[in-house]
């Protein structure tokens, strides 16, 4: 059986949009049916008409609110294929008939079953479980479009249009029409449209979407540029090997989808209890129906009825259906208070059992941009005299060592002197007149070959060589400390980058962390992430990049920065909000004491089913004379969910 055709589909699933309505008509109509209910239960508080306004209300929250689930329901019917809504529409289907039949018909039942407060109703179990599972349905779908509104992003990131050479003359087309072997030239301040490899020219380039590093890489002919990537000072042309679904950026989005659509969907509890559980209860009500009708007492196809009925009502998944949901909305809550935010409810419960955190290096333990490391004047040059020299001939300059450079500057309030005939070459460095003097910043000569985490420039006046200076990715403040509370927590930290494994050894050795993968790209990060898999572990990825975007995806959980990248935040299903790690310490302690408090709240929902289930079938009558009071049941019922709330509601003073 297919959806409806008024139904959109997202992901396999209804879409939030249409589920929205549901939700909210369900909520407004469940509140009053749920406080009549209460009311019922107590003596003097049952009356015909609460019972009438009951069904009246419950009514459309069970036909038309639930409208998506009974076409799942009848699907998993016809397919053989029970699961989570074969549970829920057959404890709450049973709930209505019956109770629209109690309605009706109440006088014939047995004074036995009717209890001292009137005939036994059940529409705020198919009101209110339908409310919770609506909501749950339309956060995980609005999960999903969140997802793929960042992959969209992503794939704009891609510029429209392509600056072709044919023959010596310059056209702007369509990427779309770019086909491989095309001569392209990137303007200063573009981005590179398909993947290519330079023939002429020379710039900087800003990878940093694909590595994470900030500081951009010299290209020069022959060698290879990427789609997406942004061209920073020089122009070049270049010549395209890899165009539209080929492109490394088209990959690291199809890995994202791919990442996605292979997750094995969030196995709930219900899904698993249901593929024995409605087979069960089923059983237990025909064996209890044909036990009725054959040594029961008379009427016998009214006890039989009644008791049949009543297995299937008590069986009802209502306190199941709040007893992780309740624990998780709460623990999420408490989340956003620590600087948490989760985003998949199912998230709390797979950070439980991680057991090893793979975490990307720059942006997410380091700051993420350069800084001044050290300083090494010449003989006859002060630290003072280097660095303000450096300043003053990369003030105009907007590359990531000139800003770092003249931060530098400034935090020791030294003055920059204004410069003149300022020239940037790309991979060189920059030249500028200050106080008449030509004052050249460029990268050293060895730099390329050195086993140090920095980048070293040299800075000369005149020719004359005033001294070298070390610029550093440093690790952020609140790094160690987190390193720290989660390797004591009992978790594995591996250190995952793109950056060179010079700088990647020194962070981790700072850290006291053994293991560490350096020169990463996206699709290899993913190759260590499926390793640790197939050992075994249980995952968690944290980091803050676009090149990160693939592994947050496919691991377990996905931990990114809030003060990273677009596509890393909605790929991820846990945010930290400020950026700050130890956040992720306090969700690894929020996430084992929301699962204490799940763990819980199933033995009480378990318990309840499981008392209620044989008194319902009347497995004590030969013995004690004990046929299921409906009343007591409705109280059984309603304690359980009682139970079960308050004892999440105590995660909200949670210490974290």
């Amino acid at each position: 059986m297919h959806p409806s055709p008024d139904e959109p589909v997202y992901m396999g699933l209804p879409d939030a949009r249409y589920l929205l309505p549901r939700f909210w008509l369900a909520l407004v109509l469940s509140l009053p049916v749920f406080a009549l209910s209460m009311a019922h239960m107590m003596p003097g508080g049952s009356s015909p008409v609460s019972g009438w306004i009951q069904f009246a209300l419950s009514t459309p929250v069970f036909f038309w609110s639930g409208a998506p689930f009974i076409r799942r329901w009848w699907r998993s019917i016809v397919e053989c294929d029970t699961n989570m809504f074969t549970l829920i529409v057959t404890g709450t289907g049973a709930a209505y008939l019956f109770s629209t039949a109690v309605l009706i018909w109440g006088r014939s039942l047995p004074a036995s079953l009717r209890g001292p407060h009137g005939a036994p109703l059940y529409f705020e179990a198919v009101a209110v479980t339908t409310t919770i599972v609506l909501l749950g349905q339309i956060l995980e779908q609005r999960a999903h479009a969140r997802t793929e509104a960042a992959l969209h992003a992503l794939m704009q990131l891609a510029p429209s249009v392509a600056h072709r050479i044919h023959d010596d003359r310059e056209d702007d087309v369509p990427v779309a029409q770019v086909r491989a072997g095309d001569r392209l030239r990137v303007r200063p301040g573009e981005k590179v449209p398909v993947d290519g490899l330079v023939t002429a020219g020379a710039s900087e380039v800003d990878e940093a979407m694909l590595t994470g590093e900030p500081i951009p890489v010299l290209k020069n002919a022959g060698q290879e540029v990427r789609a997406g990537t942004l061209n920073t000072t020089g122009s070049f042309v270049f010549t395209a090997t890899r165009v539209g679904a080929d492109t490394l950026l088209a990959q690291i989005v199809r890995l994202v989808q791919e990442a996605q659509e292979s997750e094995a969907p969030v196995q709930r509890l219900a899904d698993r209890v249901a593929v024995w559980f409605v087979p069960v209860v089923a059983s237990i009500a025909a064996l209890s129906f044909a036990a009725w009708m054959v040594a029961g007492p008379d009427p016998r196809w009214v006890h039989a009825l009644v008791s049949a009925v009543a297995v299937l009502v008590i069986s009802c998944p209502c306190t199941l259906g709040l007893a992780t949901p309740v624990a998780l909305v709460t623990g999420i809550g408490r989340g956003a208070q620590a600087g948490v935010l989760v985003k998949h409810a199912a998230m709390l419960e797979r950070l439980a059992s991680v057991d090893t955190v793979l975490i990307d290096k720059t942006g997410t333990l380091t700051e993420g941009k350069p800084r001044v490391a050290s300083l090494h004047p010449a003989p006859g040059c002060s630290d003072d005299e280097l660095l303000s020299a450096a300043a003053a001939a990369e003030a105009p300059s907007e590359h990531p060592i000139g800003r770092a450079l003249v931060e530098e500057a400034r935090s020791r309030s030294l003055a920059i002197a204004p410069a003149t005939d300022f020239a940037s070459t790309p991979g060189v460095g920059v030249s500028a007149r200050v106080n008449a003097a030509l004052v050249v910043v460029s990268r050293a000569a060895d730099d390329a070959t050195l086993t140090t985490p920095g980048t070293w420039v040299d800075v000369q006046r005149d020719g004359r060589l005033l001294g070298s200076i070390e610029l550093a990715d440093r690790l952020r403040p609140e790094t160690p400390v987190a390193v720290a509370e989660l390797r004591r927590l009992g978790l594995r930290l591996v250190v995952v980058s793109g950056d060179r494994p010079s700088a990647v050894k020194a962070v981790a050795e700072q850290l006291g962390l053994t293991e560490w993968h350096a020169a990463m790209t996206p699709a290899g990060k993913q190759e260590v992430l499926q390793e640790h898999r197939r050992r075994g572990d249980h995952i968690a990825f944290a980091g803050d990049g676009i090149n990160d975007a693939p592994s947050l995806a496919a691991a377990d959980v996905g931990i990114a920065l809030g003060t990273g990248s677009g596509i890393a935040i909605e790929s991820a299903g846990i945010v930290l909000i400020n950026g700050d790690l130890r956040a992720l310490v306090r969700a690894v302690h929020l996430s084992r004491a929301t699962m204490g408090v799940v763990r819980q709240n199933l033995f009480w929902a378990f318990f309840y089913n499981g008392l209620g289930i044989p008194v319902a079938a009347g497995v004590f009558y030969p013995l004690f004379g004990w046929q299921l009071n409906p009343m007591l049941a409705g109280l059984a019922m309603s304690l359980s969910s009682l139970t079960v709330v308050g004892n999440a509601l105590r995660l909200r003073k949670v210490r974290l």
